[in-house]
């Protein structure tokens, strides 16, 4: 008899502590559902900063209110914040219990993702919705709007890669050209530099070509290198000098020989020396 009275006890604590968790649950989704319903009125007032406060309220009290987390995406839309609105549409369709809750999530993250001009990811977004509410053919249109945007994207992502790639062969080309055209000026400078240093090194400090001198420098000499050599069939100044003084020696013997054959009263006949 013990045994089964604690066993009634316990059934009967059990059952009273899920009374007063179904009863707290309530109470708080009640809650949960009164704060959204202001701050939908909020909404329509334009009083964004009041309206998310009353949605906040909801989610606190009840973090599974999908239609507080829905609604507070969809004021942060009309608030312009479409990354938060993300955020929010993004959690509410993970935590419906319904198909249509998630249809109505998806299509809204594809409209925030084509504001974004995000039109790949809104593909996947219609299509979601589309997965929970084939018969929606307003998300089948926007579906349609969205894949023509992402292959126009796509087009001109590629075109600007070859752009790109041509830019970068374009300016290869260019700086080529450009070390190619300074390596031409750099050897004719060096060309010049070289001529004119050869220029140099054959000039004097007077700034003459070295091969070159006035005529009395040239006259001086050859003066100062070697003497005048004679000319075939000619004699030297010296030779006539020496032959000269030779004559005169020769005439004044022969004029003393003369001389002393007077004397004796005897002539003679002068010989030329050859």
């Amino acid at each position: 008899m013990k045994y089964i009275l604690l066993i009634i006890i316990a059934l009967t604590t059990t059952f009273s502590f899920s009374q007063d968790k179904e009863k707290e649950a309530l109470l708080a989704a009640k809650k949960a559902n009164n704060y959204v319903y202001d701050a939908n009125n909020l909404i329509s007032e334009d009083d964004f900063v009041s309206a998310e406060k009353e949605y906040r309220k909801a989610i606190s009290e009840q973090g599974t209110t999908v239609a507080g987390i829905y609604n507070l995406g969809n004021s942060y839309i009309k608030k312009g914040s479409l990354d938060e609105a993300i955020y929010r549409l993004d959690q509410a369709a993970k935590i419906a219990n319904s198909k249509t809750e998630k249809h109505k999530a998806y299509h809204n993250i594809g409209n925030v993702l084509m504001q974004n001009k995000k039109c790949k990811e809104a593909v996947e977004a219609y299509k979601s919705a589309l997965r929970n509410d084939p018969t929606d053919n307003e998300t089948r249109y926007n579906l349609g709007i969205a894949k023509i945007c992402a292959e126009q994207q796509k087009d001109q992502q590629d075109q600007n890669k070859d752009d790109k790639d041509k830019d970068k062969k374009d300016d290869k080309q260019d700086q080529d050209k450009k070390e190619g055209d300074d390596k031409k000026d750099q050897d004719k400078k060096d060309e010049g530099d070289q001529d004119k240093k050869e220029g140099d090194d054959k000039k004097d400090d007077n700034g003459k070509p070295k091969d070159e001198k006035d005529d009395k420098g040239k006259e001086d000499d050859k003066e100062n290198q070697q003497p005048p050599k004679p000319r075939p069939g000619q004699m030297s100044p010296q030779q006539v000098k020496n032959l000269l003084e030779a004559m005169n020696n020769q005439e004044q013997k022969v004029q003393e020989k003369v001389n002393a054959e007077k004397q004796k009263g005897v002539k003679v006949k002068t010989e030329k020396d050859w």
